[in-house]
């Protein structure tokens, strides 16, 4: 959709009104402003790049993806992609302490002690209750049962007597117990949210549609290579990477590689090591559970890329950026030893 000259006025107040809320700190406020800017001007970065900054890590970079893909050559969502990944990286890598505080048991922890007022109390009671005794005002034991004798012979002749008295009893009536009337139980209703929050959850990018491509005239086998041997051939310029048998080409790939600061090294190189998935981490980036990697030199390897969608541009810090479908597929035709000629 593209916006009107209106659309565009309103959206560009509501960029600097976030930018200026995000400057005081006001977050809640900057977001909203943000949030408004992406409805009237979606094809613009800025509030993309306002909302990364405003996201979780993961988040932040599900947005600066779709900066990148509106402005692929955007210097801003590129530094702020690297600044999104190391703040994944940090946030995974430390996770929160907790305190815990241990004190040792002291002997007074094990003594139960007493208010002093206590003692006093007793002593204040027991002076009291001599004193009424005294004046009379309580019976002492002894002057109680003088009163009042025990009645020994009555108890004697009443333990004597066996003869039980018939006592009339009622016969129970059963009465019939009600039955608890079942009554609705109320059934929770979903309450909606204001407004929609962006998750975690990071869903593979779908494959671009298969290019046809012939691939590159008058083929020659790199060293080593026979000519029913499985081979890789990276071209730099054309960003694409091509899987050879022997001197037919099988298949071929759309790809991202190094930028022009961290180019992809050139020359012919083997497959030493594969990886279903691992994790791959350098200055200012930390990438978990990077599927189907294989590396051919040093830290240089070909793998699925699930952070952006942006193939045919380069976009990596030197590895082969694919496609999940397509790194599935050649790592499947690939195998250690596999050769990988890189070239511009």
């Amino acid at each position: 959709m593209i916006a009107s000259n209106r659309q565009v006025e309103r959206a560009l107040y509501a960029i600097r009104k976030a930018q200026e809320a995000l400057k005081s700190g006001d977050r809640r406020t900057a977001r909203r402003w943000a949030e408004q800017a992406l409805t009237l001007a979606p094809e613009r970065e800025e509030p993309w790049l306002l909302l990364a900054a405003l996201a979780s890590p993961r988040a932040s970079l599900v947005y600066l993806n779709r900066a990148l893909e509106i402005n692929p050559g955007s210097q801003r969502a590129r530094e702020g992609m690297h600044w999104a990944v190391q703040r994944a990286r940090e946030s995974e890598e430390a996770p929160p302490q907790h305190r815990i505080i241990v004190r040792t048991p002291q002997a007074e922890d094990f003594v139960r002690t007493q208010p002093a007022y206590l003692p006093w109390a007793l002593v204040g009671l027991l002076i009291l209750v001599a004193a009424l005794v005294g004046f009379g005002f309580l019976p002492t034991p002894l002057t109680a049962a003088a009163k009042d004798p025990l009645p020994i012979a009555q108890v004697e002749i009443s333990k004597a007597t066996r003869t039980p008295t018939a006592t009339a009893t009622s016969t129970p009536t059963a009465t019939s117990t009600p039955t608890p009337t079942p009554t609705d139980t109320p059934v929770p209703t979903a309450t909606p949210t204001d407004t929609a929050t962006p998750t975690d959850t990071e869903v593979p990018p779908t494959a671009p549609p298969e290019q046809s491509d012939p691939g590159p005239g008058n083929v020659v086998l790199p060293e080593g290579v026979g000519s029913k041997d499985h081979w890789i051939d990276v071209n730099l310029t054309a960003q694409r990477t091509y899987a050879y048998k022997g001197k037919n080409l099988v298949r071929s790939f759309l790809v991202s590689t190094g930028t022009w600061i961290h180019p992809t090294v050139v020359g012919t190189y083997r497959v030493y090591v594969k990886y279903t998935a691992a994790d791959m981490s350098g200055p200012g980036y930390y990438l978990p559970n990077v599927p189907y990697v294989m590396y051919f030199h040093q830290g240089y390897g070909l793998h699925g890329t699930y952070w952006h969608n942006n193939f045919g541009t380069p976009m990596s810090h030197g590895c082969i950026n694919l496609t999940i479908p397509d790194a599935q597929w050649l790592f499947e035709f690939s195998s250690v030893g596999t050769v990988v000629n890189v070239h511009y």
